[in-house]
Parts: structure tokens; sequence; C-alpha cells
């Protein structure tokens, strides 16, 4: 695996050179007003898995910022994925699951939060907007296959078949069904880099000066995690890192839902391996992706004017406190993802401790098309930050919640999220009960729980959350604590950006 690793991180590094992979571009080519944007978002992305990205990290993150502790409010793909485009919370958008009465695509159209979003924004800022892979889960309702959101000027987003295992799938492609089946060529992730290369070459040969906006969103490393077969060998070595708080001894610190788990057997840890190097395989066909999108900015003089995101809709759990695969909880694994961005005006290898959200997004992207975002926007514009400027007042906790399992019903229409085939256990088995909590910049997670149970983590001393201090704790953090999260809890917009910013005194 070190070896692979190795020889894909030459090649980026060569490419680099070929490419001349720097701001300096900005200042030869010729730009319109308005930069690029181009926001790659994957899906269950943990951060131990994103330390063998290579490629991304000399194209992006050595050219630009990596933020060092960016979160996600509610870790699981639909809420996150709504929390993105409109820059809320969850308990301001009212998703916080994947289907059923808690959320998923039928919810979201139901309750008209489309009409609004990141892609209405910048296509009424007069950019030409492009969303290439996964939507929103649930995505399409039945008989309405070739349904479109608001704001979206162009639309590739599979419609029907298995699009989460790469092959024999149908896209949605502007309104027209187009099936692909299980050859090699039909491979999904490589699919939408080649669509998306198409459309930034056609846009900036038919629609001069004109902006773009790509929200290009492959499935990788969501299981099954299937590799492109150029990797299908790659990583044969590869196995799941097992830290501190994999298989975890001693647990009667944890909450009643944690405390149930036995040890993972040895034909579970077996299985995450194999699950951890499929993904790590899934993962560098992304890579070839994010290549061919620099190659292609590079090769129509876009690159200086154009952001670059990469990022995931959440992390991903394995082993740690003997949970099963998964997501949807308040731990480390979970809400920290990996956010690197290069762009104009970026100096490279700037690196941002501050605490920062997937919230932040909408309200970054509109401050870049210079447009200023609705009133219902939790989140902060982050590109200040991006640009080496120190804001006077930033957040010092943001929100975290979860209010349903991950299958709450049957959904009514669309695709669904499947299991990973190497998961053992059953998809249950390690769901936490509803909960709210908090994430501050000085590394304390806070946790309630609707069972009347408290966790209480301090992650200088503790990264991996082995010991919950609540009951030890000082009664006046603790009520602090809970004042604030019960605050940020029943706030929106500006008084919750307020309240992030201070804590009740």
């Amino acid at each position: 695996m070190v070896r692979f690793v190795i020889i894909r991180m030459t090649q980026a590094l060569m490419l680099c050179a070929v490419l001349g992979v720097s701001n300096a571009e900005a200042k030869t080519s010729s730009k319109p007003k308005l930069p690029n944007i181009v926001f790659i978002l994957v899906d269950d992305l943990s951060m131990d898995l994103f330390q063998y990205q290579g490629t991304i990290d000399a194209l992006l993150a050595k050219q630009g910022v990596v933020f060092k502790n960016h979160f996600v409010n509610l870790a699981s793909c639909c809420p996150s994925r709504v929390s993105t485009l409109r820059g809320q919370y969850a308990h301001n958008t009212g998703i916080y699951a994947n289907e059923g009465q808690y959320g998923g695509f039928e919810r979201v159209n139901a309750a008209g939060l489309e009409n609004s979003t990141v892609a209405t924004w910048l296509q009424g800022a007069g950019y030409r907007t492009a969303l290439f892979g996964k939507y929103l889960n649930g995505y399409p309702l039945d008989g309405s296959p070739s349904y479109i959101p608001p704001g979206w000027s162009y639309w590739v987003s599979p419609n029907d078949g298995t699009p989460y295992e790469e092959y024999d799938y149908s896209l949605n492609e502007n309104g027209q069904a187009v099936a692909y089946g299980n050859g090699p060529k039909h491979y999904m992730v490589d699919v939408l880099a080649e669509k998306a290369v198409g459309f930034i070459r056609n846009t900036v040969k038919n629609y001069s000066g004109r902006p773009f906006f790509i929200y290009l969103a492959p499935y990788a490393p969501h299981g099954p995690a299937t590799p492109a077969p150029r990797y299908a060998s790659a990583f044969s070595d590869g196995l799941l890192p097992h830290p501190k708080s994999f298989n975890e001894d001693e647990i009667a610190d944890k909450p009643a839902w944690v405390r149930r788990l036995p040890k993972l057997a040895s034909d579970e840890i077996g299985a995450m391996d194999r699950s951890y190097r499929k993904r790590l395989q899934s993962m560098a066909a992304v890579e070839d992706l994010v290549r061919k999108i620099v190659l292609i900015l590079q090769d129509t003089k876009q690159l200086g004017n154009t952001y670059i995101f990469f990022t995931s809709d959440n992390g991903f759990h394995q082993g740690q406190h003997r949970l099963p695969s998964g997501k949807n909880t308040a731990y480390e694994e979970d809400i920290h993802i990996p956010l690197v961005v290069r762009g104009p005006g970026i100096p490279p290898g700037l690196t941002i401790d501050e605490l920062t959200a997937n919230v932040d997004y909408a309200p970054t992207f509109a401050a870049m098309a210079k447009i200023t975002p609705p009133d219902f926007v939790d989140g902060r514009n982050l590109l200040p930050l991006m640009l080496g400027k120190q804001p006077q007042r930033w957040r010092r906790a943001m929100l975290l919640e979860h209010k349903a399992p991950s299958v709450t019903q049957p959904a009514s229409s669309g695709l669904r999220e499947p299991q990973d085939p190497h998961d053992i256990r059953a998809l249950a088995e390690g769901e936490a009960p509803v909960f709210t909590g908090i994430r501050t910049s000085d590394a304390l997670t806070y946790v309630e729980y609707e069972t009347g149970e408290r966790e209480l983590y301090d992650l200088v001393p503790d990264p991996r959350q082995l010991t919950n201090i609540y009951d030890g704790a000082d009664p006046i953090l603790k009520s602090r604590l809970s004042a604030w999260l019960l605050s940020l809890s029943k706030s929106s917009g500006k008084a919750l950006r307020k309240v992030e910013a201070q804590p009740p005194q």
C-alpha cells in the first residue's frame, strides 16, 4: 500500500511541475469579472482515508489552503447535502435523515427548499451552473425521472439503477434518461469526470466570459466502494487503522447505546479491513477525476480564476468504540471532515485552525459571486480566512444534531442508500438515540441524549474520546455548555452566528 501511495504522489508532483501549478496564471490569463467555482463533494470520506490522497494533496492542498477543524452539523448524506445547498443547520432545514418522515428528497421537494439554494443564487448572478452526480437521497420522485431542480443550467444525476455500485445505472442528462451498462467505460466516477470536463470546455468556448459553478459529486468511497478496473488490485495490503479507540476495551463511561455493543469479533474486523481496502481503491479514481479537472482548467486558461473545493458530506466510523461501520454519531470520526481549497488569492500552503462547518459553503460561494445570501443562512463566509485575513469575531462552537435513525421507514420513491455489503452486524446496531451537541473551538465535545445521558470529552488530552469526563466535570462548565447548546438549537441566521461567537454567561 505504501509503495502505491508513493507512486501516485510522485505522479501528482510531476503533474504539478508540468502544469506549473500556482496562482501565477491569474496574472497572465484573461479572466471574467467573477471567479469560477468547482465544488467536489465525495461520499463518506473519513479523515483516516483522506491521508492517502496524494494527488489531491499535491494539486489542491499544497497549492491552497487546508482547513484543520472542519465539521458537519449532522453526519448523514441527505441532511448534510441540504445544509451545503442552503447554508443552514438541520433544525432550520427540517431535514434530519435520508428518507422517511425526517428527510430525503421527497420531503425537501415538498418543503420548497430547492427554490432557494446556491444554484438559484449563482444562476441569478450570471453563473452557468451544473451538477454532476449524487443529488439527494430519494431523488427522483416516482413518475418524475426527468425532474431538474430550480437553478441548474446543466444537470447530470442518476435517476435509476445501481449508481452506488458504479455500474448499471441511468442518468438524467438535462431531462433525458441515458442508460449505462457494466463495461469499463461505464464506470461512473470516470463518466462524471468526462462530462464535467466537457462542460468546462463547452462553457469556455461558447459562453465567453460567463463564470461557471460546478457541483461534482461522485458516490465514492460510499459502500460498496466499487473500484475502477485499473485499481482493482491496488492497496492489496491495506489494513484499517487501529487507534486506541478501535474495539475499545473499557466503555463503562459511554452511554447505554454504546455499552450494549459487544467487542468486535475477528470476522467483523476482517470484513472492515476488506471494506477499507475497497474504499481506498475507489478513491484512486476520484484522484484521477481531480487531476482531469485541474488539467482542463489549465488547458482552457481558467485555472488561475477558479476556486476548487474538495470535501466530503460526512465522515465514517469503522470499529471505533466498538461501532460497526457507519456514521450519524457525534464522535470525531463522523463529524470531522477534510476541506481543501485552491484558487485566486489563496496563499499556497496556508492552514486554517478556526472552527468551520459545512453550513459555510453556501455563504462563501455567494461572497465569491459578490451577492448577499438570504437572511435564513446560518453559515459564515470563508473567503476572508482563505485570503489570509483574521476575522474579528468567529464561531467558538458549532451545533451537532441527530434526530432520526438511518432508516425510519421505507422510501416512497427514488434511489436509496444501500448498506455496505461488507457490514456483518445489522444496520440498527450502533445506532445513536436522538441527540444534540456542540463542538467547541477549544476542542470540547458535549452531547445531550434524549435518554438523559450526557457525554463530555476534552480532545486536547483525549483526541480519541476514550474518557467521558461529564460526571466529574465542573458543574459551572456543564451548565454553561448546556445553556450554550440550548441557545444554539433554537437560533437561526444572524442570531445563531452571534450565539456561536459568544457563549451565554
